[in-house]
């Protein structure tokens, strides 16, 4: 073995900037992309895809939200399809006039290709609604009112596709929004039942069912709607809880609690994916284990308390210390591992000298400015072939000579 000089002239100071206070309720904000990202898993072969994807998507993009939204559409325009059908269907019978059929017909197959060339083309992106739900909505009612108006026969048919189209209102739509909708429905159909009144006199007393029935409707819609989105926002609120949850759960299956250091088990993790890439890569990586020097003494003096802040406070300045693909975990006690990736083993006695002039000028407890702590560090270079138990062991020896020497020191493995 070979002494790493404990305080060197000539190694580099700490970078100048303040070291932050880490809140101990919270994981750090210092994630090695190491640590967080495994390695990548084998490509899935290619499925094979069918001619009715390529359709699929050039109908509906490729886009997985905007296929989303172009579905939709299309699924309520069905109400439309019912309108032309049934327009036909009268036509053909002469229960309506043929002028009138063929304007509804026509227009009713104009806004379908105006919206769908809206959302297949992407400009609907630019609205606050990408969805555009209200302008569909609106849309669908001002043809049902036209189509009530030009099929005076079973006009009162069309009073289902009416509440069909509020239906879609109540899951699309704002509370404002419905509001809007309910009071452009109410407006834009009363006027069609006076005008087919005015145009045929002896329809009164049916209009005024029809009005009647209406009038019930919008309200019943219009609570329904507001009693799914209160639910709807009950649902999110407890979703979003229980992902706040999930993520404090697994932050502490792999985090220590007081430090917010990675702990143990997930250490080992870390350590097994790093000698995966050390196995493709060849280059080593140092393994260095850090223990507090007379933390006993430190907890004994001035209480277990004390004694978690110097914990604390150690895991932050080494952190800030270290570089962000460094990986630093908390090994049990007052005993730390430090994971130096690509990182050969003179290169980590440096890293390890920085922690160490960090700490000299920085108060691990405020409240304890004559609190001083030094730290003693064994390190090892993993080379490719090494057991990652054997590893640490030998870490392990190399910290105990550091101690046995007087502490405050670093010793390598040789």
């Amino acid at each position: 073995m070979h002494v790493a000089p404990g305080n060197p002239a000539n190694l580099r100071a700490p970078k100048a900037k303040s070291i932050p206070t880490m809140d101990p309720s919270r994981t750090p904000t210092h994630s090695p992309a190491l640590a967080a990202q495994p390695d990548p898993a084998p490509e899935a072969p290619a499925r094979q895809r069918s001619p009715w994807h390529g359709l699929g998507d050039l109908v509906l993009s490729t886009d997985p939200m905007q296929r989303l939204r172009i579905s939709r559409s299309l699924t309520s325009m069905l109400v439309f399809a019912v309108c032309i059908g049934a327009t036909e269907y009268a036509q053909t019978r002469d229960l309506i006039e043929t002028g009138p059929a063929r304007w509804l017909q026509t227009t009713l197959l104009v806004w379908i290709a105006l919206v769908y060339a809206v959302l297949r083309s992407g400009w609907n992106r630019q609205f606050d609604d990408p969805a555009m739900s209200l302008p569909q909505i609106l849309g669908a009612q001002t043809w049902v009112a036209a189509a009530y108006l030009i099929c005076h026969p079973f006009r009162g048919a069309l009073m289902m596709l009416l509440a069909l189209v509020l239906v879609f209102g109540i899951f699309n739509l704002s509370g404002r929004e419905r509001r809007l909708s309910n009071l452009y429905t109410l407006v834009l159909m009363s006027g069609a039942m006076l005008l087919t009144v005015v145009w045929y006199p002896g329809s009164a007393a049916l209009e005024i069912v029809h009005f009647v029935l209406m009038a019930t409707i919008l309200p019943v819609v219009t609570v329904l709607g507001a009693q799914l989105a209160t639910t709807r926002a009950h649902l999110k609120s407890k979703k979003d809880a229980l992902e706040i949850a999930l993520q404090r759960i697994q932050a502490m299956a792999i985090r220590d609690e007081l430090t917010g250091l990675f702990n143990r088990r997930h250490m080992m993790e870390v350590l097994e994916q790093q000698t995966r890439r050390q196995e493709r890569s060849g280059k080593p990586f140092t393994l260095c284990l850090i223990d507090l020097d007379h933390f006993k003494r430190i907890n004994d003096t001035y209480g277990h308390g004390a004694g978690d802040e110097v914990l604390r406070h150690f895991a932050e300045i080494a952190q800030y210390t270290l570089r962000d693909t460094d990986v630093l975990a908390r090994w049990g006690g007052e005993e730390f591992l430090l994971m130096l990736p690509d990182t050969p083993a003179d290169a980590g006695s440096l890293s390890i000298e920085r922690i160490r002039k960090s700490l000299m000028h920085a108060p691990l407890v405020p409240e304890l400015p004559e609190l001083h702590v030094t730290f003693s560090a064994g390190l090892m270079e993993f080379n490719q072939g090494d057991e990652m138990r054997t590893a640490i062991e030998r870490a392990d020896r190399a910290l105990y000579q550091a101690k046995s020497d007087g502490r405050d020191c670093t010793r390598v493995y040789a």
